[in-house]
């Protein structure tokens, strides 16, 4: 096996690894959510993510954790031995392991060991764009590090960037005080609150002439960017790669009705995502918690769309917003495409049993089924809208313009003084329309 150091330049590889799940059977670490198989292929998208050749992916059954190791000490033989065969330069343990634990299985194996924590931190580090995501990313990363002191590996030669959870000799955070440290991640919650200060008042700004906000949810993959593209006529990346786009992007979208809304995509979930990173980015999924509508896209092929679901669920029940679910989100089941006639039928036929959330058939790769998911989001806001009948000056051409983009016009008659409509607007847009002085508007 041919080491990293002997690869072509135009390798994109940035190492090999060797992934293990354990599989924990009792205690309160039994593992209870998607099956070996998927955890394992998800565990390798994560690491194929940042350009990591897998070489082996394992499931290592036992029947408890160890204190010292986490892993058995029979699998930790197993797979010393795998590692001299494969030459493995880094182990990814599939589960969050303590920091005595990894510095133990690393002086036992003699390589770099992450846990699935880090190995979500490094993605994150690599894909964070913004100002803000980078800020958050560190903050995690540093969160992450703290604990982490401990480790005493550091032979191995540096093969990336990142936050240097698989680095090697000269990465100051193995030996940076903690009071460095505490310092840093004081700042990094400094700048963050004032991060979440200046998206208060982008938010305060959208609500002085405000537009609805759509948010995009899902789990990681299941196709959030790519119908964002869809939708909006937008470029963000979309790629099949897990956490392809870290950063909430936002663009307008024009409604069957007329109708304008907001639409946000957001950070991808996934199972077991690390508690520091979920609070971390907290401001990031604000913009969740501010939407008027949830669109939760699932990936309606995958084998483990109910486990995905469910991790989603959890997430959103974090940020307290599980209660409102059923009334204020779409389930939007994308890829299809890709099911079969028989299942497509019987997805179908569940349709018209359960309505509580709302469900569509999309593929957004295709466009198929995105007109009936735009006429659902229409019908979703004109069911909290009243009918008004308002005279505008025929002159007033802004009034009659803001009624028209928020507002669905039913009517409208024009005489030589007025325009006369009728048009469904919430209780609140409303009283925002008789306050605005429209003079002063651009």
């Amino acid at each position: 096996m041919s080491s990293h150091s002997e690869n072509p330049p135009e390798d994109k590889t940035t190492g090999t690894c060797l992934i293990v799940y354990p599989l924990i059977q009792r205690g309160p670490q039994a593992n209870a959510s998607l099956s070996p198989e998927a955890r394992l292929d998800e565990a390798a998208g994560l690491a194929r993510a940042i350009n990591l050749d897998v070489l082996d992916a394992l499931v290592v059954k036992q029947s408890s954790t160890k204190p010292a190791t986490y892993i058995s000490s029979g699998h930790i033989e197993e797979i010393e031995g795998l590692i001299k065969h494969l030459e493995v330069k880094l182990i990814i343990v599939d589960a969050s392991i303590s920091p005595v634990q990894q510095r133990n299985l690393e002086e036992v194996w003699q390589c770099k060991v992450i846990d699935r924590t880090g190995l979500i931190l490094e993605i994150f580090g690599e894909r964070a764009r913004t100002a803000e995501g980078k800020l958050q990313v560190e903050l995690a990363s540093l969160s992450y590090q703290r604990s982490r002191l401990v480790r005493s590996w550091t032979h191995l030669e540096r093969q990336r960037g990142g936050f240097g959870f698989m680095g090697g000799p000269g990465e100051s955070q193995l030996e940076v005080d903690r009071r460095l440290i505490d310092d840093r991640i004081g700042k990094l919650k400094k700048q963050l609150e004032k991060v979440k200060k200046t998206r208060g008042l982008h938010r305060k700004a959208r609500q002085k002439i405000p537009y609805p906000v759509v948010a995009l949810v899902g789990y990681t993959n299941a196709g959030k960017s790519t119908l964002f593209n869809k939708l909006t006529s937008a470029h963000v990346m979309a790629e099949d790669l897990l956490f392809a786009t870290l950063d909430p992007t936002m663009r307008s979208l024009k409604l069957p009705s007329g109708r304008e809304v907001i639409l946000s995509d957001t950070v991808g979930f996934i199972s077991d995502l690390p508690t520091d990173l979920v609070a971390a980015f907290r401001a990031t999924l604000e913009e969740v918690v501010a939407a008027d509508l949830i669109l939760h896209v699932r990936d309606i092929s995958s084998a483990n769309t109910e486990h995905q679901r469910e991790d989603v669920l959890n997430i959103l029940d974090d940020l307290e917003l599980r209660d409102d679910y059923d009334s204020h989100a779409i389930e939007v089941l994308n890829k299809a495409d890709l099911l079969g006639h028989e299942k497509l039928d019987a997805l179908k036929d569940e349709f018209q049993h359960s309505q509580s959330p709302k469900q569509v058939l999309v593929s957004a790769l295709k466009g198929e089924g995105v007109p009936v998911l735009l006429k659902d989001i229409d019908a979703f806001f004109s069911a909290q809208c009243e009918e008004y009948h308002i005279k505008v000056p025929i002159a007033e051409g802004a009034k009659v313009a803001w009624l028209y983009r928020h507002g669905e016009v039913i009517a409208r008659r024009d005489d030589e003084d007025y325009s006369h409509l009728s048009v469904k607007l919430t209780p609140g847009d409303k009283k925002k329309f008789e306050r605005i002085d429209f003079t002063k508007e651009v």
